[in-house]
């Protein structure tokens, strides 16, 4: 079926995608281990975004994959993983910032651009704030949780060409960041361009 969205987001940049109910997004890593930070808003009311601590206490896991629900803050379910071919998404990782890029990298990764960047210019476009930022999913990410608690980040597990899709259970904004990182292996060292397609009337 010919998809009515099909678009590459350049390493570093970002798209916000209305995505009706019912529809299916899927993204696909061109390259391999590229991680898409990603935010979710149903569409007509932005309060109601994406909740990772909800999404992770209400299905006892972690990581996503084919068959997660994405609940909302109102524990409302805003999209579900139908389709998945890389087999497990991160949910506690985050989304990279200047400010974080420095305490974990040191003062010369402050000019870096960073997702938090990217959010906020795309986001603007529907009046998504700093106000309106939450907890992100990481889309190809893969961030190992050590017995202790701790995080690690780690090289992806995904490879060229595959892909994750989601079908909307209401009305959305996909707020997307393909992320720019340099300074650990969640993008291989090497940020690539990763494509959207979308199938929805």
């Amino acid at each position: 079926m010919t998809p009515t969205l099909d678009t590459v987001v350049p390493a570093g940049d970002g798209a916000l995608i209305p995505v009706p109910r019912g529809g299916r997004l899927r993204i696909v890593d061109l390259h391999g281990n590229q991680a898409v930070d990603t935010l979710l808003y149903d569409a007509h009311d932005l309060g109601n975004r994406y909740s990772a601590f909800d999404t992770v206490r209400e299905q006892r896991a972690v990581f996503l994959t084919t068959g997660s629900r994405l609940l909302s803050t109102r524990l409302d379910e805003l999209a579900v993983v139908t389709a998945d071919t890389c087999g497990r998404h991160d949910t506690i990782g985050g989304a990279c910032s200047q400010e974080s890029n420095v305490i974990r990298y040191g003062e010369q990764t402050r000019h870096q651009h960073a997702c938090r960047q990217t959010f906020l210019r795309y986001g603007a476009q529907a009046g998504i704030g700093q106000r309106q930022l939450g907890h992100n999913l990481n889309f190809f990410m893969n961030v190992p949780v050590e017995p202790d608690g701790s995080l690690r980040f780690d090289d992806g597990l995904s490879a060229p060409g595959k892909y994750v899709e989601l079908t909307a259970s209401r009305d959305l904004l996909v707020l997307i960041s393909n992320c720019p990182q340099v300074n650990n292996p969640c993008n291989g060292w090497n940020p690539t361009p990763v494509q959207l397609l979308g199938w929805w009337q």
